[in-house]
């Protein structure tokens, strides 16, 4: 079941997930986390299917990751490994955390490269039924394959992320977590169109300015 996604869409917080593919890690030059490694995203970053992502004078390296993106349905916290954490999943989306790399590694923590307006391109809805575990994640740069990974290569699955993060800090219905992204990150240009496909969702398009 497809539900469109109302804006404006404000999620109490975006959690993302770092270096949660190992071949991304190894592409960065980092190592592969032990634990899940979090970051939290300015939700006023956040734009729709269609919205323009803006490069900011700030950067010269503005870049695409594709992820899948999970909507937490209702208040999520310290679940045990009794509690199924897909009982509180509302559904799924293609999400693109852009990044300012050259920011990222100037100030080594990740909040200010990650969270210019415009840097979350979420959509194109939520998918409500969807078994997540080995779905394809794609990114296309004007119709060039960049990216192409499986779920299933993520070093902390989807069930695990959420019952981590809930023990960190309460999910709320709406809240957003980025899972990470495959390998193959590179840098965006005015005038491309980035697109996010994920397996059984859909295609996130979004231009670039």
């Amino acid at each position: 079941m497809k539900i469109e996604i109302e804006w404006p869409f404000t999620p109490s917080k975006i959690v993302c997930v770092g270096r949660n593919y190992a071949e991304h890690a190894a592409e960065l030059g980092n190592a592969v986390p032990t634990t899940p490694l979090l970051f939290l995203k300015a939700p006023s970053a956040l734009i729709p299917d269609g919205g323009e992502i803006v490069i900011p004078p700030q950067s010269t390296q503005v870049e695409h990751e594709a992820e899948l993106a999970i909507i937490i349905g209702r208040k999520c916290k310290d679940l045990t490994h009794l509690d199924d954490p897909f009982d509180y999943v509302r559904g799924y989306a293609c999400l693109n955390d852009v990044t300012a790399r050259d920011i990222q590694k100037h100030d080594v923590q990740f909040t200010r490269g990650k969270s210019f307006d415009t840097f979350c391109p979420i959509g194109p809805h939520i998918e409500t039924e969807l078994d997540v575990s080995n779905v394809r994640v794609i990114c296309r740069v004007n119709g060039e394959v960049r990216q192409d990974g499986r779920a299933s290569q993520m070093v902390f699955p989807v069930d695990f992320l959420i019952r981590y993060i809930s023990n960190q800090m309460t999910l709320n219905d709406g809240d957003v977590i980025a899972t990470g992204t495959p390998s193959g990150v590179s840098k965006m240009n005015p005038g491309d169109v980035c697109e996010v496909e994920i397996e059984g969702i859909g295609v996130l398009r979004n231009s670039v300015v």
